[in-house]
């Protein structure tokens, strides 16, 4: 009997987060080592997370380098990713502020009494509600740099607010897109 394979290739967290801290660069273009380095992962992480998202046309190579397909991705993440990667949330813990708890949303929804978001990290200086990061290196990646922090906050809030702090999210996130 023959076998069947599916040669269908999804994208893992990963593959946006490499996507995110490409776009936080300002569309400059970068090396995977550059890249692995921004976000944690090894060399050949960032280069499968890459191909995967050219499959995907999320993505293409100019002169053997990554260029992000800034509409594609755009689309994909204010509209798309949220149910691709939904959130997942925890328990009560110390960790790093994401979404409406962290920058630059923090600035336009006012806290409330109810714990703000946070990404579980021993570093972390806020107690509030456990959201699994996109990937694992995300909260030390976002403590060393503060564009990338801002646009993975971003998303958290647009994959895990309420409309309110979606709409505000998709607002701010736009600016990386330009």
């Amino acid at each position: 009997m023959a076998k069947i394979s599916n040669r269908q290739v999804a994208l893992k967290p990963q593959d946006l987060y490499v996507l995110l801290a490409l776009l936080s660069r300002g569309g400059s273009l970068a090396s995977y080592q550059e890249l692995a380095e921004q976000t944690g992962l090894a060399v050949s992480a960032v280069h499968g997370a890459l191909k995967r998202a050219a499959v995907a046309r999320l993505a293409m190579f100019e002169d053997r380098r990554p260029v992000v397909l800034k509409p594609q991705l755009r689309e994909f993440v204010l509209h798309g990713a949220k149910y691709a990667f939904a959130p997942v949330w925890g328990s009560l813990t110390r960790g790093i502020p994401t979404a409406y708890g962290a920058a630059p949303l923090n600035r336009i929804i006012a806290p409330s009494s109810d714990p703000v978001p946070v990404w579980p990290h021993p570093k972390g200086t806020v107690r509030g509600l456990s959201l699994a990061p996109l990937y694992p290196s995300v909260p030390d990646a976002a403590l060393k740099d503060e564009r990338l922090y801002a646009a993975l906050a971003l998303f958290d809030a647009i994959r895990s607010g309420q409309a309110r702090e979606r709409d505000a999210a998709q607002k701010l996130l736009e600016a990386f897109f330009q």
